[in-house]
């Protein structure tokens, strides 16, 4: 059997057609009623599968130009609709001249046993029983039904118009909450980093003023009762001293560390592979006869704030040059390896390393994974450099085996620099 099936949508024209071709009929297609008419001016069909909806020629229209042509009027043609599925509109279709009516989605089968159905009835249907009403009557009823849908579709529009517009206006409101919302976490902010800010003065003052009240008592009293104190309490006296230097260094840190936290960045390309080079030049001075193979990959650059990825090498770099002091070759190596999309920036050397199973330590403030006795420090400076490297969203990791070197892994993101905390 040849098929022919019209619809102006693809999807409906592919479904029809894998029914069809699975009973082993020929399906030819055409997008509406136009085209339809020009198909079959080169030859019958043995029946006709048709949507009701379309551009340039409906339907409908096709099915009365079928029934009006002698050649064609004994063509069963079947109507397949999802949007005339009112009986006023299934009577229309039957009074063009129709054979079947089906509605939107139906089953393989029901769509088979239609077709079958009209296929019997057309043979035995006499040319002369094809007569169909007058065109007027038709005429006005398809008239009706047009009007009809159009107002049926005006009303659907004015419902969706309304509900377009209820939306709009529940976005607009939402939006001038969401900017309201942002506005007072914005003042918010500017008052907590304010605050901060005065804190961070206020620290650096009050808890100085005691530390440097403290030093200079005890410098009096080694100098007043020098001669009047044993070994013994002159070595408390330095213990205290001692204590109250290191205090001093770790408001220092601190400070450091909410100034990171806080500061604005700016981003611009930085010559890292340079930046290193000074970083190692300045620890040399600190030790002219240290003797550190030093290996820096030339040529690397990222997109970052300049000043605080300084603070990243020294901190990095510094941590590496004291933990190798105690190793004959000490090796400490600064490069790059890539991981995809990302660049993945390294710092490694061969000192005593870390036990792995507290890596995740590493990066709190305060927190240790040596005596101080054996290598000095305030227990800050990987905590300042994983904030820095977060404020460029970006991430870093440690790792240490058996406590045969270290390896400290970073990135530093591309886009926007994150928002300051307070």
């Amino acid at each position: 059997m040849k098929v022919l099936i019209v619809d102006d949508i693809p999807a409906n024209l592919r479904l029809l057609r894998a029914v069809l071709e699975g009973e082993n009929d020929e399906v030819v297609e055409a997008p509406d009623g136009i085209q339809a008419l020009a198909l079959l001016q080169g030859g019958p069909v043995d029946a006709i599968i048709s949507d009701i909806l379309m551009p340039r020629m409906d339907g409908y229209r096709l099915c009365r130009e079928v029934r009006k042509s002698d050649r064609l009027r004994s063509i069963p043609f079947l109507f397949y609709t999802s949007s005339y599925v009112s009986p006023a509109d299934e009577k229309l279709g039957f009074d063009l001249g129709g054979d079947k009516y089906l509605r939107k989605p139906a089953s393989a089968d029901v769509i088979l046993a239609a077709l079958h159905e009209a296929t019997d009835s057309a043979l035995r249907r006499r040319p002369s029983e094809a007569g169909l009403p007058s065109e007027s009557d038709v005429m006005k009823e398809y008239s009706e039904r047009l009007v009809y849908k159009l107002e049926q579709k005006n009303q659907e529009l004015g419902k969706r118009t309304e509900e377009l517009e209820r939306a709009r206006a529940e976005l607009e409101k939402s939006n001038q909450e969401l900017d309201s919302r942002v506005h007072q976490r914005t003042a918010e902010l500017t008052v907590a980093n304010q605050e901060l800010e005065s804190f961070s003065h206020s620290v650096s003052h009050d808890l100085r003023a005691p530390l440097r009240h403290i030093g200079g008592y005890l410098d009096i009293i080694k100098r007043n009762c020098a001669g009047l104190l044993d070994e013994a309490n002159l070595k408390h006296i330095q213990t205290v001293q001692t204590a109250a230097v290191k205090m001093g260094e770790l408001i220092d840190a601190l400070l450091d560390l909410s100034k990171v936290t806080r500061a604005e960045i700016h981003r611009r390309p930085v010559d890292l592979s340079g930046l290193a080079a000074k970083v190692f030049a300045d620890l040399q001075e600190t030790n002219p006869d240290r003797v550190v193979k030093k290996e820096i990959a030339p040529n690397l650059t990222a997109n970052g704030d300049e000043p605080l990825l300084r603070a990243v090498l020294v901190n990095l770099l510094g941590n590496a040059w004291k933990f190798t002091r105690k190793k004959p070759e000490a090796r400490i190596e600064f490069g790059k390896m890539s991981n995809g999309a990302a660049a993945t920036y390294f710092v490694r050397d061969n000192g005593d390393g870390f036990d792995s199973a507290y890596a995740g330590k590493l990066f709190g403030a305060f927190q240790r994974l040596h005596n101080s006795d054996e290598f000095e420090g305030t227990g800050i400076g990987l905590a300042t450099v994983q904030r820095i490297i977060r404020r460029h969203n970006g991430s870093i990791r440690a790792e240490s085996i058996d406590h045969k070197g270290a390896a400290f892994y970073f990135t530093l993101g591309d886009n926007e620099p994150a928002a300051a905390s307070p």
